[in-house]
């Protein structure tokens, strides 16, 4: 089954909300063996967004739209189906009463333009909503599902859980399959040497495997569709091991991890303390290790550098010195080119990071350097790719 979700809001076009709805009935749909081909957005405008579910109904078997269901004039969701479909809105006696109690409920009177949700397309089948006053409804048209949900994230939860899944898996019967996914999380490589690495995996069809890149970070994402969850995990399972002999120790982690968490796990587990010197990072390497749950014994300080102290001799000469004044297991230094203030640029300055134990010494050159956001970004994580490998 393929669907299609529409959320519906000028507020979300204008970056103002964060549309968490979406990416939530995205997860749900999957779990439930539903495909979802696209996700729409659209303003408050009665065109734009019936124009938005006809284009929908010719990809789709079922839209599922967020939004535009409260008692304002800026609410037009109802209108647009009703358009897109071709039929004209009638009021519902028993949606009327359904509002009314809700407020009564509140010990609230219902204002007369709540009335107004509720109206629903003529042929439109009602879904009472008992957690909010925006009555909802499903539209069959010539075989294909409209569900419209409100955007109150809460109200759209409960009638997704209750009401949309069942009559989905009902629909699907013995048909029904699982969709499942597993993230495999790498640090300090690019998306591009990923895809080198791994491209023709990137071809399968079930499971696919794809490439999502964050600063600093390359997320391999590995998705199964199957008639159980063991048959999916299976599934998963088999083509993680492919990904895994191609990658190596590039990934770090899976699901939802940090590699400041997987690093604060081994220092805990191997009892070992840290110093950490930064320069142009300022402060963000402890910081993001600082913010692990676990109570790491973690010193550090900021350095103020010149270009011509950027060397491997000068990050060696702090790294041991930081280690030996403070007795710390591990020292990390980073020495960087401090000049650029672009947070986009990276290439324009140079890094040094050393790090020093009791008995070793390393120290790893970096083509990145200044002060903005991106060569901070994979300044840090460079440097947090050489400790795990270390402590590995």
């Amino acid at each position: 089954m393929r669907a299609e979700i529409i959320s519906i809001g000028t507020e979300l076009l204008l970056g103002e909300i964060i549309d968490t709805n979406a990416a939530w009935l995205a997860q749900q749909l999957a779990a439930s063996g539903v495909d979802v081909y696209f996700r729409t957005t659209v303003g408050d405008n009665v065109a734009r967004i019936a124009t938005a579910i006809q284009i929908g109904l010719g990809r789709a078997d079922v839209i599922i739209t967020t939004g535009g269901l409260g008692p304002t004039v800026d609410d037009m969701t109802r209108e647009a189906v009703a358009r897109a479909v071709g039929v004209p809105l009638t009021l519902s006696d028993e949606l009327v009463e359904q509002v009314r109690a809700h407020f009564a409920k509140w010990g609230r009177t219902m204002s007369g333009n709540n009335v107004k949700q509720a109206y629903i397309p003529l042929g439109a089948t009602p879904i009472e909503n008992p957690v909010g006053t925006a009555p909802c409804f499903i539209v069959n048209h010539d075989g294909h599902f409209v569900f419209v949900l409100p955007g109150v994230p809460r109200e759209m939860k409960f009638l997704t859980e209750s009401r949309v899944l069942p009559w989905l898996r009902e629909r699907m019967g013995e048909n029904g399959s699982i969709i499942l996914s597993k993230i495999l999380r790498t640090c300090a490589i690019g998306e591009s040497q990923v895809d080198e690495k791994i491209a023709d995996l990137e071809t399968e069809s079930n499971p696919t495997v794809g490439l999502a890149a964050h600063a600093g970070q390359t997320d391999v994402r590995i998705t199964a569709k199957a008639a159980t969850r063991a048959e999916a995990e299976k599934l998963i399972a088999e083509m993680e091991a492919r990904v895994r002999e191609r990658l190596g120790d590039w990934i770090y982690g899976v699901g939802d991890e940090s590699v400041e968490q997987v690093i604060a796990r081994l220092l805990t587990a191997r009892q070992k303390s840290l110093a950490i010197a930064e320069s142009n990072t300022g402060g963000r390497l402890a910081e993001r290790l600082g913010a692990t749950p676990e109570a790491l014994k973690i010193t550090s300080k900021l350095l103020q550098v010149t270009d011509d102290q950027v060397t491997k001799a000068y990050a060696d000469q702090v790294a041991n010195a930081l280690r030996a004044s403070g007795g710390a297991d591990i020292a990390l230094a980073i020495v960087s080119t401090m000049g650029n203030q672009d947070m986009y640029l990276t290439d324009t300055g140079k890094t040094w990071i050393a790090i020093a134990t009791s008995d070793n010494l390393k120290s790893y050159s970096y083509p990145v350097g200044g002060m903005g956001e991106s060569a901070q970004t994979w300044t840090a994580v460079r440097a947090l790719d050489i400790l795990r490998r270390a402590l590995l």
